[in-house]
């Protein structure tokens, strides 16, 4: 059997995309990714808190890229990253600010709560807090990526009106999230270098299906 040109082009743009996203991901994420790496994270986890929205123009950038790959087939992936991750700075960043300390306060306010008899009626209500700011954040993300102009307090609004009436769609993509961070956590190297391209992917499509009615149809 013979294999297509277009059919060798296309798996190894597939895999150029993917590493090389992999690797400006890192690059965008560094701080955090050697916090990771050389601290325990369990007792630096306030210096992880404050580096991490850093990561947030990153992972915009990651989605612009996946979106341009899968409308246009464009793999020119240093040059979308690099101009999505300029165009969603400030948005991007302001937004993972606010989500980061958010989930610090509610974890806090958590763990202070737990053992005690109040625990029983606050603590679901706080991870249930944790998780909406989580999901309205990653659709934030995604809305960015494609309208970086968009103001944060329409994007927010949408978000987690969309995330609540596509729970189900919610609910998958937090799983993915939590199978890289859990990656990220055991084997970074893997995390980092192969698994994070894919998984973001599959958190974009399924994120991009749940706002398809405010974004409209992808490009191309």
């Amino acid at each position: 059997m013979r294999i297509k040109h277009e059919t060798l082009g296309t798996v190894f743009d597939l895999v150029y995309v993917g590493l090389m996203t992999n690797l400006l991901l890192v690059v965008s994420c560094l701080p955090l990714v050697a916090g990771l790496v050389a601290t325990d994270p369990a007792r630096s986890w306030p210096l992880l808190a404050m580096v991490a929205p850093l990561c947030a123009p990153g992972v915009c950038a990651t989605f612009a890229v996946l979106c341009a790959f899968s409308g246009t087939g464009n793999n020119a992936v240093a040059r979308t990253f690099v101009a999505a991750w300029r165009a969603s700075l400030r948005r991007a960043t302001a937004l993972g600010a606010l989500a980061t300390a958010a989930l610090v306060v509610l974890g806090v306010d958590a763990r202070a709560a737990w053992g005690h008899p109040v625990g029983a009626a606050a603590i679901p209500v706080l991870v249930t807090a944790m998780v909406l700011i989580t999901a309205t954040t990653l659709l934030a993300l995604v809305v960015i990526a494609e309208r970086p102009a968009v103001r944060l307090r329409d994007a927010l609004r949408a978000c987690l009106y969309l995330s609540l009436r596509r729970w189900y769609l919610t609910a998958f993509s937090l799983a993915v999230l939590a199978l890289l961070e859990a990656l990220v956590a055991s084997r970074p190297a893997i995390a980092f270098g192969l698994a994070a391209a894919p998984l973001l992917y599959v958190v974009w499509a399924n994120s991009r299906f749940t706002l398809r009615e405010a974004l409209g149809p992808i490009p191309g």
